[in-house]
């Protein structure tokens, strides 16, 4: 006898990424709401060393804000501290640390863990919380500009294993995502800037006017001017979100367009021993697949250079000696690996146009290489 049951159904995934200020003030209310299940929940907090130590009375302020709403919500632990970085993804203690306090404290799927920090901390806690109990619901307040418009507003959550990058990991939605734009002002000029190439990435693959306000804003970014930073990260959160809410968001195809210029970059990131930030590598990443599409015809030369000049103007490098060489090379078929089989890449047809290929001519990506080092070498030059 064979018989087959088949089943479809549909779950509806609702949530709100909030971008305000001050989030701590006890007179602002926004997160405590957040924080009400009605039955004043536990709940847990991990934050980030580094903002930690930019905001040393970050844990008091914790501490009083829960004070100040005790009606709606009880933290069950001190704040647990994790090193920032991609250092809390490389080791797995950190995330099991996260799962050992759901045990310990009795978090349960009525609970909330609030991440606070970049993206590295948040994609960790986020593995954890949802691996606990098949998912605990998480809050991520994110502070760096790189989390605040692109990874902490997606439903993407991991940890690094075998040497590569988010290996482990699930696909889960937050709860919410509450963005302090005050969390920005302690941040380092690397840490200010490395969230800006995710803004080219999207304006280069999806929306030209967005790539011609950024070329006009440049300046004002690069001098930290808060006002055109705040409207950066709004608009491409608001890109990344309408993407998620397309026909993939969970990525069961091997359709990436968000992923435009990582194929390197992840690739980069771990030669560097992750000296190199991620979103220092997503910016040669996407000068790499710039100019091998210009390489291979697709764009004119004019568009090259303005690409390449923005990412300079901004303050990224275009090459790093770690895009030389075979290992490099080694980061396609690993990204063919996570893609789950058909490699294909995102490249650009023109300014705010991409194309996806499923082939790339490695003997071009060396050749476009040796541009980048050209770049490079004429930019330090002319400043």
């Amino acid at each position: 006898m064979k018989r087959i049951i088949e089943q479809s159904f549909s779950v509806p995934f609702t949530y709100q990424v909030i971008f305000s200020e001050n989030v701590f003030d006890k007179e602002e209310g926004t997160l405590a709401n957040l924080l009400d299940n009605g039955k004043g929940g536990k709940v847990y907090f991990v934050v980030d060393s580094g903002v930690y130590e930019a905001h040393p009375n970050l844990l008091n302020q914790i501490k009083e804000y829960a004070e100040a709403h005790s009606d709606k919500f009880k933290l069950c632990a001190d704040p647990l501290i994790v090193p920032g970085g991609e250092a809390s993804k490389n080791d797995p203690a950190y995330y099991e640390q996260v799962v050992e306090a759901t045990h310990q404290y009795g978090i349960d799927r009525h609970s909330y863990i609030v991440a606070i920090g970049g993206g590295a901390v948040l994609d960790m806690v986020g593995f954890a919380a949802a691996v606990s109990h098949r998912g605990i619901r998480l809050v991520r307040i994110p502070t760096t500009v790189l989390s605040q418009n692109d990874s902490a507003v997606g439903v993407k959550n991991g940890i690094n294993f075998f040497g590569k990058k988010n290996y482990l990991g699930t696909f889960v939605p937050p709860y919410a995502v509450l963005n302090d734009f005050n969390f920005l002002l302690t941040l380092d000029d690397r840490d200010w800037r490395s969230g800006i190439s995710e803004a080219i990435k999207v304006a280069l693959i999806k929306d030209l006017s967005f790539f011609e306000w950024i070329e006009a804003h440049a300046e004002d970014l690069a001098n930290r001017k808060m006002e055109p930073m705040q409207e950066l990260i709004v608009r491409c959160a608001q890109m990344h979100l309408d993407h998620i809410a397309g026909k993939d968001p969970f990525e069961m195809g091997s359709s990436r367009p968000l992923d435009f210029g990582h194929w390197a970059a992840h690739k980069m990131e771990h030669l560097s021993s992750y000296q190199i930030r991620h979103g220092e590598a997503v910016a040669m990443g996407i000068a790499l697949d710039s100019t091998y599409s210009y390489l291979k015809g697709m764009l004119t030369e004019d568009e090259l250079n303005r690409i390449v000049t923005l990412i300079g103007k901004l303050g990224f490098s275009l090459y790093h000696e770690v895009l030389s060489g075979e290992m490099l090379l080694k980061g396609l078929e690993e990204f063919r690996e996570h893609l789950g089989g058909e490699l294909t890449i995102m490249l650009l047809d023109q300014l705010g146009k991409g194309v996806e290929v499923h082939e790339m001519d490695e003997s071009l990506i060396i050749t476009a290489v040796e541009k980048l080092k050209s770049f490079q070498a004429d930019q330090l030059i002319a400043n």
